[in-house]
């Protein structure tokens, strides 16, 4: 039978499609992702960590379930947790449990042609999955951890992924072991909360980044997002000490203002973040910075919005992902006073977004005339398309093999990429 597997939202959702892909296709399945194909099933992996999240995933599975009445279709997912009476028609309905049964899952519905619904019901320990491929990509992601107890006012996430559970360490090396030895050269870290990793299971983040650089042959290792308070002591000595680790880190900080901080029950204030920023860059001081803002969050004043704009400057962020305000049904933050207008929030969007443009180009072009180590990763149109270590997108004329690290001379920056030459 034909599957096809489509998936929404983070980093995490998309480690565990292709978990999912790779147990099918283990089981005798041909497995794509193109929606539009006829296949026999159709799996959406979801995501509801916005309002337009949940307009995707409902668009999509409404999408599907038109265009083939008769097929097996299987929902799963952060959506499916928060709406677990959202859809009837679907065959198999489960949320963020069970993910790794997908193919028991599918014998029973085939066998007892009954639909399956488990929602509700999140784990409390970490639900195993290891990879051994990733297919079709040159960075391979790896999942070490689930769920968060931060409880922003803001997040739905945590009602949906549960509590912190994180993998076995152990298995982590050997997973990103297996990776390595089938070619990838860059392996990136995600969760829910990754930095969190190993406070249910007596370990830390830190212990876990020293195993990891010792694997022989990873050249590359990149930790998706981490928040500020995560990045303890020990944490940057083993980033000031390892070639491996990339010189990006992607931080949070989702808003300038300590009095929406507060608002938002994020866990510092910005005298700590700079404070941490100034203690990275002194380690690394070409490091890439990027981080998330929300803009428009209930109570956000335009004094406080001035406020986010001057600290993004003096942050000196090498990128920002701009977030108007999702409310979210069932969070603090929902039932606060003070919801700000939707224009005033695609307005601040709008304005965050320009200084974020602004503060990419003057990041980038602090690389002209230097020679960076690209990994390529794609060729389109006669130009091969990489990233440096600190996440530069590089263009360079000419077929490179993907997979293959090469010095590039950089010559310009245009429009969101630099342009170089390979550098003999």
């Amino acid at each position: 039978m034909k599957a096809c597997v489509y998936t929404l939202g983070c980093k995490v959702n998309t480690y565990e499609s292709e978990y999912i892909m790779l147990k099918l296709i283990a089981a005798g399945y041909e497995v794509v992702n193109d929606i539009d194909e006829k296949c026999d099933i159709y799996i959406i992996n979801t995501c509801t960590v916005t309002n337009t999240a949940d307009i995707k995933s409902r668009k999509i599975i409404h999408r599907i379930r038109r265009n083939n009445p008769n097929t097996c279709i299987v929902a799963l997912g952060c959506y499916v947790e928060d709406h677990p009476d959202e859809f009837n028609d679907i065959d198999i309905y489960i949320g963020n449990k069970d993910k790794s049964k997908i193919v028991e899952l599918l014998d029973l519905y085939f066998t007892n042609k009954e639909p399956i619904r488990r929602v509700g019901i999140v784990k409390d320990s970490f639900e195993d999955m290891f990879i051994t491929d990733f297919k079709n990509r040159c960075r391979a992601f790896v999942k070490v951890q689930d769920g968060c107890e931060n409880f922003c006012s803001y997040c739905i996430i945590p009602y949906v992924r549960g509590k912190c559970r994180s993998k076995d360490l152990d298995m982590i090396v050997k997973e990103v072991s297996t990776l390595v030895n089938k070619g990838f050269k860059e392996i990136v870290l995600t969760g829910i909360h990754t930095g969190n990793y190993g406070v249910d299971i007596n370990t830390d983040f830190a212990t876990l980044l020293k195993e990891l650089i010792k694997i022989n042959g990873l050249k590359r290792l990149r930790i998706s997002s981490i928040e500020v308070t995560e990045l303890t002591s020990e944490v940057l000595n083993v980033i000031k000490n390892s070639s491996v680790i990339v010189d990006h880190l992607h931080i949070p900080l989702q808003a300038g203002s300590d009095k929406v901080l507060k608002l938002m029950n994020r866990k510092y204030d910005l005298k700590y973040f700079e404070d941490k920023l100034k203690e990275i860059r002194k380690i690394r001081p070409n490091i890439s910075i990027t981080t998330d803002i929300i803009v428009g969050f209930p109570k956000e004043s335009e004094e406080d919005f001035l406020e986010t704009i001057e600290n993004a400057k003096k942050f000196a962020f090498s990128k920002i992902h701009v977030f108007p305000y999702s409310d979210r049904k069932g969070t603090a933050a929902s039932t606060m006073t003070g919801h700000i207008d939707g224009k005033i929030k695609k307005m601040r969007a709008r304005k965050l977004l320009a200084i974020s443009h602004d503060l990419e180009k003057e990041y980038a072009n602090k690389f002209i005339d230097k020679s960076l180590k690209v990994l390529f990763e794609e060729e389109k149109d006669g130009v091969s398309i990489g990233h440096t270590s600190n996440y530069l997108k590089v263009k360079v004329k000419g077929s490179i093999p993907a997979n293959t690290f090469k010095n590039i001379k950089i010559k310009n920056y245009l429009l969101d990429s630099l342009i170089g030459e390979i550098d003999e």
